[in-house]
């Protein structure tokens, strides 16, 4: 979850100047990773061979 303090860490690392949509990017960005991060601690997971099968089929 994004706290008050993470979100003041990247606001510090924007330029002065800077868009809107380029801090939602972030933000977006930040959470995917953390899910991630968290997915991969709780080994939710997909194995490489499931996911071998599953791109073949987007080639076909």
């Amino acid at each position: 979850m994004l706290t008050k303090d993470k979100l003041r860490a990247q606001i510090e690392l924007f330029p002065d100047e800077f868009s809107i949509d380029e801090l939602v990017e972030r933000l977006i960005f930040i959470q995917k990773v953390e899910r991630g991060e968290k997915q991969s601690l709780e080994n939710d997971v997909t194995e490489h061979e499931h996911l071998d099968k599953e791109i073949e089929k987007w080639f076909k």
